[in-house]
């Protein structure tokens, strides 16, 4: 039984990756990365890299990615390392708002009790 979306087709992930199974331990995508095409796609580019380039012309997440190419994460981070390393995608990592400091929230508390 195969699930919807899943390619059950190992000989093309292994053709697609150049027979890599891992993406490279430094690498700067997680799910949750924000992905940005630097370029335009060019002739003669993989496929896949080139649907990359057309999805990533607005911020989007490596999540995301994997989702509209239906191919595993995994998979998709290998092809982001490439186009990374060749300069063509860059990666952003969501912007995380501070998290205050406690003894101001308890300031606040205390204040809005006292109303």
């Amino acid at each position: 039984m195969s699930r919807p979306g899943r390619d059950d087709s190992p000989d093309r992930l292994y053709t697609v990756t150049q027979g890599r199974s891992r993406s490279a331990s430094d690498t700067p995508f997680d799910l949750v990365t924000l992905v940005v095409a630097e370029c335009e796609p060019t002739r003669g580019m993989q496929s896949e890299h080139s649907a990359i380039l057309r999805l990533t012309q607005a911020p989007t997440a490596v999540v995301e990615v994997a989702a509209e190419l239906r191919l595993p994460v995994s998979i998709t981070k290998i092809l982001l390392c490439d186009l990374h390393a060749a300069g063509r995608v860059s990666a952003r990592h969501p912007y995380t708002a501070a998290v205050p400091d406690p003894d101001i929230l308890e300031q606040v508390l205390v204040g809005l009790r006292n109303l």
